[in-house]
């Protein structure tokens, strides 16, 4: 009897599924809204802003990888760490060009920022909002990302596809130069400065602001040596309306410690906390961290995962010249951690459980050494990603390339005052006005005050330091990994071959 009900109600069943279109089939997940049904209220646009805040989180970001191409790269720093590809990439000995930790991944995360901006570039200038300068400063805001975004891709690979509209999987965008990245980064910032405040209150601390655009807007003007306007951008900090709001703090530490964040030396700072509900998932669920891993992986043994250390001839930097009283430079207490600390300080940091070997070093700024004795894989200590004391230096070396040397003098002595260190006129009178000499200690005063914040990669090509073989064998002198270092190749990642082979409009560098 089943079978011959089942037999009479087969034929029904058929023609409803015949009569059925084929959007009636496909069910829509309630959990997830469609771009049209997403973009139409000022929360949406909110929540579209806040969402590229969030890429900071992100393993290939400011979370985990692209310390490794910033820092170890660098001279300042490398890597020993067991996993052999991964120190491999910070020394130049780059095999797979799809090594998801040290290239894919970076890659992924910067054009998925990039897309979040475009998301909110393209959407929300369709939203009504109640207020019209709220909507400018969400714009603002995403050009000022899609700028910082585009600048590090810029620094890191050089020619890239530029992504300026919403893509979709099937997109295949055109490559373009460096410089013409470079021109849209200025185009962006140059738009945002036009909408962003210069503060924000209480309960947005930490959005960009006017200085931090005017700040990352002299820095790409620096790249590419367009001394002229990077001081043009950079006065608004220095010597313009925006001076009032920046300063030194009177602890050098301060920057680079879980409290006293958002202080008045910070231009623009990547917001980091340390949820226990929030670890674990750096993917786009809610409950997706919000933490930094920098400080593991850069930790001591015994303490982290030491994955990344310091260049000892920074610590031998540091000692060469004493301050007014005769001591050590105090920046190098609270810059780096290295062998001979208790003998110089008076103190063993981490206890007794940190190992080491003479002659080793680690970076000490992010670490959380004041309060803890070892390292947890996530870090709520906020990244300072530009602060004053590096606007202050840029801007000597932008007066010292305009032939303004004797004006350059007291942005670096403002630096070297707070370290209780003598004017550098006093300390090397034999620089005089001459322009060289000048650069040449610029950039160990650069080394003094900011090593191990990400900027001297950026710094060695600024300079043209990776342009020739004559000066790269000076780098190697006090870092052997530029031994590997090939002049006219190296100075630029190579692009993951899977984007290479998947995007026909996208060409390989010629030397890799």
């Amino acid at each position: 009897m089943k079978k011959i009900v089942l037999l009479l109600i087969l034929p029904f069943i058929m023609q409803i599924l015949v009569s059925c279109s084929e959007e009636e089939l496909v069910q829509k997940n309630p959990n997830q809204l469609a771009t049209e049904e997403f973009w139409v209220s000022e929360n949406d646009a909110e929540l579209g802003i806040n969402s590229v805040y969030a890429m900071f989180y992100k393993a290939g970001l400011w979370t985990r990888w692209i310390y490794f191409r910033l820092d170890l790269t660098s001279d300042e720093g490398f890597s020993k760490s067991p996993w052999i590809e991964l120190a491999d990439w910070t020394r130049f000995n780059y095999i797979n060009y799809n090594f998801f930790e040290g290239n894919g991944e970076t890659w992924r995360d910067t054009y998925k920022a990039v897309f979040r901006c475009n998301q909110v570039l393209a959407n929300v200038p369709n939203i009504e909002f109640t207020s019209q300068e709220k909507k400018n400063q969400i714009l603002s805001q995403a050009k000022f990302f899609r700028a910082l975004h585009y600048y590090y891709a810029a620094i890191l690979w050089e020619n890239i596809p530029l992504v300026l509209e919403p893509s979709s999987p099937n997109d295949i965008p055109e490559q373009r130069t460096q410089q013409e990245i470079f021109a849209q980064v200025e185009k962006d910032l140059t738009e945002a400065i036009i909408d962003l405040p210069v503060q924000w209150d209480a309960d947005n601390k930490g959005r960009a602001t006017k200085g931090a655009a005017y700040a990352l807007l002299g820095k790409v003007y620096m790249q590419q040596h367009k001394w002229t306007e990077a001081k043009q951008a950079l006065d608004w900090l220095v010597t313009g309306a925006g001076s009032s709001n920046y300063d030194l703090v009177a602890n050098f530490q301060d920057n680079f410690r879980g409290d006293n964040e958002n202080n008045l030396e910070s231009v623009f700072e990547i917001q980091f906390a340390d949820d226990p509900n929030r670890q674990g998932d750096q993917g786009e669920a809610a409950v997706a961290s919000v933490s930094t891993q920098r400080s593991q992986f850069f930790a001591p043994r015994g303490i982290g995962w030491s994955d990344g250390q310091a260049r000892y001839w920074l610590v031998d930097e540091f000692k060469k010249e004493a301050n007014l009283d005769g001591g050590l430079d105090m920046r190098l207490r609270y810059s780096l951690i290295y062998d001979d600390m208790q003998a110089d300080w008076g103190l063993l940091t981490y206890g007794r459980t940190w190992q080491w070997e003479d002659g080793e070093a680690w970076f000490r700024k992010y670490q959380r050494d004041y309060y803890r004795d070892s390292e947890s894989n996530w870090s709520e200590v906020n990244n300072r990603l530009i602060r004053y004391a590096d606007v202050l230096l840029m801007y000597a070396e932008v007066l010292n390339e305009l032939d303004m040397t004797s004006d350059a003098y007291q942005y670096v002595n403002r630096v070297r005052a707070r370290a209780n260190m003598a004017t550098l006129q006093s300390a090397y009178p034999a620089i005089g006005n001459d322009k060289t000499a000048f650069r040449d200690r610029l950039k160990m005063e650069r080394v003094l005050e900011l090593c191990g914040e990400s900027g001297r990669w950026a710094d060695l090509k600024r300079w043209g330091d990776l342009d020739n073989q004559a000066s790269v064998n000076v780098i190697a002198q006090r870092d052997p990994d530029f031994n590997n270092f090939v002049v006219g190749k190296h100075h630029r990642l190579p692009i993951p071959q899977d984007e290479v082979q998947n995007n026909p409009n996208l060409d390989q560098h010629p030397e890799y």
